[in-house]
């Protein structure tokens, strides 16, 4: 019995209205890559002042997704009322995110998953980071939201959480220094 169904994929965009100005978007909205220049977005309410951007699409019932990931990001799920002006792992309005570091960094030790859940930070145990495609699953009535690492063949969970979710969901991303999220 397979875990996911067709219908269960769901094709996403990026909101070029969220991205931050050192956001690059590309390919149609569907990959965002950190740069060290400002873009000349016009302002916008939705705009993060930090290098963040959501999908232009919310994700109810259940909805499966792939972004493939180069370098230092996080994989959030959150609210539309997130706050614009901080760092959305400290704000109240994410949900959960997952943090794939790969270099080192002031804040994370290489190869690691950070997990966070209602400003509840967890060290992933993970062996080894194989794939750079990350499968993120929701079944909003069931209040289940999983990650997994996903290779030609396989897919390893990462970690699942049970929620209850009071609102519409959005994928999200944070994107460091050299290092770039695609939507597959």
């Amino acid at each position: 019995m397979s875990l996911f169904l067709c219908s269960d994929a769901c094709f996403l965009t990026l909101d070029p209205n969220t991205a931050h100005t050192r956001l690059s978007l590309s390919e149609e909205n569907r990959k965002v890559t950190r740069v060290r220049e400002y873009n000349p977005y016009p302002d916008h309410p939705d705009r993060f002042d930090e290098c963040q951007v959501l999908c232009r699409e919310s994700v109810c019932g259940r909805c499966y997704w792939e972004p493939e990931c180069s370098g230092d990001v996080c994989i959030s799920v959150s609210y539309k009322s997130i706050s614009r002006f901080s760092h959305w792992i400290q704000t109240q309005h994410t949900l959960v995110s997952v943090c794939l570091r790969r270099t080192e960094s002031l804040f994370c030790t290489p190869d690691i998953y950070l997990f966070t859940h209602n400003n509840i930070k967890t060290r992933l145990p993970v062996k080894s980071i194989i794939s750079r495609r990350i499968g993120v699953f929701v079944d909003h009535s069931a209040g289940t939201l999983s990650f997994y690492s996903v290779s030609r063949n396989t897919m390893s969970l990462i970690h699942t959480v049970q929620t209850t979710f009071t609102q519409t969901l959005y994928p999200g991303f944070t994107v460091y220094y050299d290092s770039s999220v695609k939507l597959c």
